[in-house]
């Protein structure tokens, strides 16, 4: 058993969020010694599937019904996998969006330390796109990609 300090630092978060979060239900089974919040291996899952849906972009309030889904038990498998299936899609689209400016990124910081050592760009803006490097031609094109 932790207490909110440790699981504060633990989890990096302010204890005042840990006590909203309790203060929403997201804790339902937590323990209290003298009225001291002890967070378990139960509360600790909770927390760690509340911040990847928070950082998955899932509001609070949506995870609210999560929370209130769980406590209504296996009737609601199919709406708490629904809600998974939602975010990871939603994740999947912003890390392939993020691979695109990866890849212009590495574009360019080839780009300039090009243009840096030829002292022009003149030399590299004739290589776009069939005379670039493999691994350089590849980001360009997933760069410049609709």
């Amino acid at each position: 058993m932790y207490t909110i300090g440790q699981i504060s630092e633990m989890f990096n978060l302010p204890i005042s969020t840990l006590r909203y979060y309790d203060k929403q239900g997201f804790f339902p089974g937590m323990k209290r010694t003298s009225g001291i919040r002890k967070f378990g291996d139960e509360e600790i899952e909770t927390l760690k599937v509340i911040e990847c849906l928070k950082k998955s972009g899932l509001e609070l309030k949506d995870i609210r019904q999560f929370i209130d889904w769980c406590a209504r038990g296996p009737a609601t498998y199919p709406e708490r996998k629904a809600l998974f299936e939602r975010q990871r899609e939603q994740v999947e689209g912003k890390i392939a969006r993020m691979h695109k400016v990866l890849d212009m990124l590495k574009f360019k910081c080839w780009y300039y330390e090009q243009a840096l050592a030829d002292g022009g760009e003149e030399k590299i803006k004739a290589m776009i796109p069939e005379g670039l490097p493999g691994e350089i031609r590849a980001a360009y094109q997933s760069a410049h990609q609709e």
